[in-house]
């Protein structure tokens, strides 16, 4: 089976087994950890922030940064197809008791006036204390459900002075914020620069088995480990799975645009198969999302699922595949013959089928 399902999905390689295995552990929620310690200090200089904190999923560092911005009763400002607003369980609400102000982004990028727009005018008839008051605003880079979008980087820098201005703090979920360096060239720490908080992940593309990490100043990680302890994200010899991320973080960034040349191959060779829709253009990284017209994604699946190719639907007609580390270019080529056998096949039976039609229409 060639599963393209996401990058989450990737294996540990013997290097990192070995890594892990030797790892020097201690009592992470007493601090003990020496692995987790390091790794912790690696990514806060990596981001260019004062510290961070090691947790064990995306969502926990994204929801945990949410709540020590916020008050319950703050409103948040989302891309109206976030990661954290769609794919986290309703966490902002259940966890931090924040109003999701949604800002309409194109495939996840959205503009000062956006930001503008929805935080409106205070005016002494009507003072911005009447609505729950903004205090964060949330960016995604790269953009999942954007299909891998970059933030382009002048237009991120104007949405977040903008936020600024308005005394709102920022939160970046950069869970595939190593796409966007290796696919620009612009460093970690040149994004992160711009936001108080960064979600970064070990295990979507640098192919760790297990966590992400939260960075910002030393005062606001403090506050973070209280929300991380709070929720159960307490663990204990916790350097077994630090080694894994830590080894991914330190080898495995360089090698990333492999996996967007997969990608675009991919992209390009599928493309103009009958009753796909995709426009290779938005194939910036790693993350190929493309229509399907035959039948509906479910089935369109299900069918590459018989012939050894596992990719996932999103909605009622739209598919994701996402190739990574332990994904060769041989099986991109073959993933590519499944596809495509699967596109044609469908083709013949709507083609079958509307003579078939046309034939009883006319009384043959």
């Amino acid at each position: 089976m060639i599963d393209l399902r996401s990058d989450t999905c990737s294996q540990p390689t013997e290097a990192m087994r070995s890594a892990m295995a030797s790892a020097v552990v201690g009592d992470d929620v007493y601090s003990d950890d020496p692995t987790v310690k390091q790794l912790e200090r690696e990514v806060a200089a990596l981001l260019g922030k004062e510290d961070a904190v090691y947790m064990v999923t995306g969502t926990m560092t994204n929801q945990v940064g949410i709540r020590a911005h916020t008050e319950p009763g703050d409103a948040v400002l989302f891309d109206q197809n976030a990661h954290v607003y769609i794919l986290e369980g309703g966490a902002p609400a259940a966890f931090s008791g924040v109003l999701p102000r949604l800002l309409p982004g194109n495939r996840g990028v959205f503009s000062p006036d956006d930001v503008a727009n929805a935080l409106g005018v205070s005016h002494r008839f009507f003072p911005s204390t009447i609505p729950a008051p903004v205090k964060l605003l949330c960016l995604e880079n790269t953009h999942n459900i954007g299909g891998g979008k970059i933030w382009p980087y002048e237009q991120l820098v104007s949405v977040c002075e903008m936020a600024r201005s308005r005394g709102i703090a920022l939160h970046l979920d950069g869970a595939r914020l190593w796409h966007a360096t290796a696919a620009t060239g612009i460093p970690e720490a040149e994004y992160a620069k711009h936001f108080d908080s960064v979600s970064v992940c070990f295990s979507k593309g640098l192919g760790a088995p297990v966590g992400s990490a939260l960075a910002g100043s030393k005062d606001f990680v403090a506050r973070a480990r209280r929300f991380k302890q709070q929720i159960g994200g307490g663990f204990r010899q916790a350097g077994i799975i630090a080694a894994g991320a830590l080894f991914a973080l330190r080898h495995n960034r360089d090698r990333l645009q492999e996996d967007h040349e997969h990608a675009k191959l991919l992209a390009h060779r599928i493309a103009n198969l009958p009753g796909i829709v995709l426009d290779v253009a938005t194939v910036e990284t790693n993350i190929v999302r493309f229509g399907v017209t035959s039948l509906p994604a479910g089935q369109f699946v299900e069918k590459l699922y018989e012939k050894g190719l596992h990719v996932l639907p999103s909605g009622p007609d739209g598919v994701r595949a996402i190739p990574y580390l332990n994904i060769s270019r041989k099986q991109i080529l073959e993933a590519i013959d499944i596809i495509a056998c699967v596109a044609e096949a469908n083709a013949d039976s709507a083609q079958e089928g509307k003579i078939s039609n046309q034939s009883a229409r006319s009384g043959y």
